[in-house]
């Protein structure tokens, strides 16, 4: 037999493989195998570590079956493909979301015990992939879950930083940060695929020189080249044999060191290079408050841009060769916030430079192939980038911006002609002593969508930031309101509320959010509430005992479970929250305590390492903690606590055990929320301002069943103008009480005048999140919470409607709608693994 046809039997046997058990005995033989040939354990191991591996290996045998279908899938039908583009993926633990999804959870769980183990104590040995800040990575974890679940060929792209958001410990009451090291032990689940390594280019110059047909070609030489090096993670669908791919850059130098530097004695220059590659994906966000910073933060963003860029392209030409024509018909690439904005001058450059493609038709592809979301209302985090600094990194793509912004302000002038305060408002390059390049702007100029993720937030962005490009270009802007995995979100991280919600209408809800609206009708049913009330407590049982270890207060489960977790910043108004602590337990301290309702409040998250007044607001949090949790008065009636290194899995805790969900940011500042969202899902009542998603929850569980405070937005704007805290502070004697505690150094007795900053920021007139304005319509909402919950049957009723009505809020739905209107892909089922 020759070697063609040898090669011919294997490719043939590699689709002929029998399909792997999905039953305890298959798991439990694979788990052995794993644990004694590939690990090299035995009986003498006691290390939960590699026993997670081998469960990991495992299940990662299923997920590459069914990858491997998912793509046959997709290339039998030559499918469209969207590809979402994102510097953060909060992915979370992976174990009990793929044993989930599999349909495993039983099996997985049923293996390790028939193994004498624990899955929970497996499950611990998992790191949290810390990809993310916050809410925009965890939203694209939730939109990648969502868009497996639909059998959507969408491809997601990031980082693969070795450092995720910093390890925050708690000292003296101040964030410290220490370094998240979650790849210290490897990643399991995770590919390495070299040979689709791509280079980045950095630095050198631009020359230029006549083709072939005479015409003038830039080159871009005397670079400083980067290694783009792909690691695949499987991303399952709910039970539906689809496996989409997430694939993470990690930077490599194309020389490990200088051997002659090396040879010569020169050591650390020897492995500059290595080392300043390797700087691209060594932690998310650098501090950019220097100027070697924002320049690191401007290579990640370009790095991550240019090597899926260059690999889409190389797929491209593996399938269809060198003919464009239906490029832009079959791709679709979704920017996740300003971030990977550097797409669209690259996509110039790849389709110009290096496919010799005319500009008129790149820009055709370009400007029809990407689409924008944008996730902030605050002006100053919309990117923008000095043009030197981009000169000296990209001078290649600053040549392009220039000329799209050339040609963008002929289209503005031609508009509004001898409009020049219009033309100098709208263009991409912002002058002035140093030049800057507007990062938004540039998104929004080479994007055909533009959309918001909350109808709030997307009419905000067209009244105010935006206006200029929406009067310009209204069919561009739509809004895609944000959502949340159910898989994750209640399934997976509350299986007791889970297993009542089957047991009463099916299991259909957790790839049909909608189905929820079913348990509205036993929303006045006493046994049904009964055992509502008995899986609440169990989750409030789990939450207190982590808030005892990692904080050491004790919680009363009797009591309200006040919780706000967030990333820690004035906009999100944590202060306001504390200015009502400090006013509970002024009460109490009066004597002032009929009729009180027992209250524990909950607040989490994480201050940028350059923030200082969020710090400082973490600071206070915990000096007010002591001073509360250490008063014999405040037992079992109020307690606070600040819980360190808040992450996805600690979430997978709060947010079945939480009664009351603060969602109290300045209206009109925050873009949309998604904490708010799994709080709701999970049966939390909201407290909150009319900001972000917060009105469309409302709308959804009604007016009666959401405690609202505060100014609207169109309010605070009309109160800016005249905004005068002191005279608020001096006409409301509750608040003035709480300010005299701050000033008199209640609450840092031995630390004067630490927080100085926090009561300036109160009573400045100037300040942007009108704490002091809020604060009587807060504290008398609180109150109307308190009565509520001496309440039982009615806050019960509550707590059920508002799971029953979070169906609006899954990212199915999210995600349907970005296909609808932004994609336009069709879903590819692949043949099952069993067929």
């Amino acid at each position: 037999m020759d070697v063609k046809t040898l090669q011919k039997d294997f490719e043939a046997s590699l689709t002929d493989l029998p399909p792997l058990g999905m039953d305890v005995h298959s798991l439990v033989e694979d788990f052995r195998r794993y644990y004694s040939h590939t690990l090299g354990r035995d009986r003498h191991s006691r290390s939960a570590h590699y026993a997670y591996q081998a469960l990991v290996l495992s299940i990662r045998d299923r997920l590459m079956e069914r990858w491997q279908h998912t793509r046959y899938a997709y290339d039998e039908v030559d499918a469209s493909h969207a590809y979402y583009l994102s510097l953060e993926f909060l992915m979370g633990r992976a174990l009990g979301n793929a044993a989930l999804n599999l349909g495993l959870d039983e099996a997985t769980e049923l293996t390790v015990r028939c193994l004498g183990m624990e899955l929970e104590e497996l499950a611990e040995s998992e790191q949290d992939a810390g990809l993310g800040n916050g809410g925009l990575g965890r939203l694209a974890a939730c939109f990648l879950d969502s868009c497996a679940t639909l059998q959507l060929p969408v491809t997601g792209y990031g980082m693969r930083y070795e450092y995720g958001m910093f390890r925050q410990v708690i000292t003296a009451g101040e964030q410290i940060e220490e370094p998240d090291h979650w790849l210290r032990e490897g990643n399991p689940w995770e590919l390495e695929r070299p040979e689709y390594t791509q280079r980045v280019r950095f630095g050198g110059r631009i020359e230029w020189q006549h083709n072939n047909q005479g015409k003038q070609q830039p080159r871009w030489v005397e670079t400083h080249d980067v290694l783009a090096v792909p690691y695949d993670v499987p991303i399952p669908g709910y039970r539906n044999g689809t496996v989409n791919t997430l694939r993470l850059w990690q930077a490599s130098a194309t020389d490990e060191f200088n051997l002659g530097e090396f040879n010569a004695g020169f050591y650390p220059e020897s492995v500059a290079a290595k080392t300043s590659a390797e700087q691209i994906t060594l932690v998310l966000y650098p501090n950019d408050a220097s100027e070697s910073g924002k320049e690191l933060r401007l290579r990640q963003q370009y790095f991550l841009a240019s090597a899926s860029l260059q690999d889409i392209i190389a797929r491209w030409i593996g399938i269809h060769g060198h003919d464009f024509t239906n490029f832009a018909e079959k791709n679709r690439f979704q920017l996740n916030d300003t971030h990977p904005s550097c797409a669209v001058p690259e996509l110039m450059r790849l389709l110009m430079d290096e496919h010799s493609m005319g500009w008129d038709e790149a820009w055709r592809i370009t400007s029809t192939t990407m689409a924008y979301t944008n996730h902030t209302l605050l002006p100053e985090a919309l990117e923008r980038w000095s043009v030197p600094t981009f000169k000296r990194l990209l001078p290649r793509l600053l040549d392009i911006i220039y000329e799209i912004n050339a040609r963008f302000l002929a289209v503005v002038a031609q508009r509004w002609p001898g409009d020049i305060a219009r033309q100098r408002r709208m263009s991409i390059i912002e002058e002035g002593s140093t030049p800057q390049v507007r990062m938004a702007y540039l998104a929004i100029a080479g994007s055909f969508s533009v959309n918001g993720v909350a109808a709030l937030h997307s009419k905000l962005l067209t009244e105010g930031l935006f206006n200029d490009f929406f009067a310009l270009w209204p069919e561009k802007f739509n809004n895609k309101t944000n959502g949340v995995t159910p898989r994750r979100w209640l399934a997976l991280c509350n299986p007791t509320l889970s297993r009542l919600i089957t047991d009463t209408i099916g299991e259909g809800w957790v790839a049909d959010l909608s189905q929820l609206t079913e348990l509205a009708q036993y929303a006045n049913n006493p046994d049904f509430c009964n055992r509502w009330q008995k899986v609440k407590l169990l989750n409030k049982q789990r939450l207190a005992e982590m808030v005892e270890a990692d904080c050491g207060v004790s919680f009363n489960l009797e009591a309200i479970f006040d919780v706000q977790v967030k990333r820690i910043h004035e906009y999100k108004r944590q202060l306001l929250n504390v200015l009502h602590v400090i006013h509970l337990y002024d009460r109490l301290k009066r004597g002032d305590s009929d009729d009180w309702t027992p209250r524990c409040v909950l607040i989490g998250g994480k201050a940028a390492p350059g923030y200082f007044i969020a710090k400082r607001i973490i600071k206070l949090i915990n000096n007010v903690a002591a001073v509360i949790n250490a008063d014999p008065i405040t037992t079992d009636r109020l307690r606070l606590a600040f819980l360190p290194n808040y992450r996805v899995t600690t979430m997978e805790i709060i947010a079945p055990g939480s009664d009351l969900s603060e969602q109290v940011s300045t209206a009109g500042k925050e873009a949309s929320g998604t904490g708010n969202m799994k709080f709701m899902m999970n049966g939390a009542l909201t407290i909150g301002t009319l900001d972000g998603a917060n009105i469309e929850i409302r709308e959804e569980v009604g007016e009666e069943n959401f405690f609202l405070f505060g100014m609207s937005a169109a309010e605070v704007n009309v109160m800016r103008s005249h905004y005068d805290p002191a005279a608020i502070i001096a006409a409301d004697e509750d608040l003035l009480r709480v300010m005299q505690l701050l000033r008199c150094g209640h609450f840092n007795q031995f630390e004067p005048g630490i927080f100085d900053p926090l009561l300036h920021a109160i009573t400045n007139p100037d300040d942007l999140w009108m704490t002091a304005a809020d604060f009587r319509s807060y504290v008398d909402t609180q109150q109307r919470v308190a009565e509520a919950f001496r309440d039982k049957e009615r806050v019960t009723r509550m707590s059920i409607l508002n799971t029953a009505t979070s169906g609006r809020f899954s990212s199915d739905r999210t995600i349907s709608e970005y296909n609808r209107d932004i994609w336009k892909l069709k879903s590819v089922a692949p043949v099952t693994v069993e067929e």
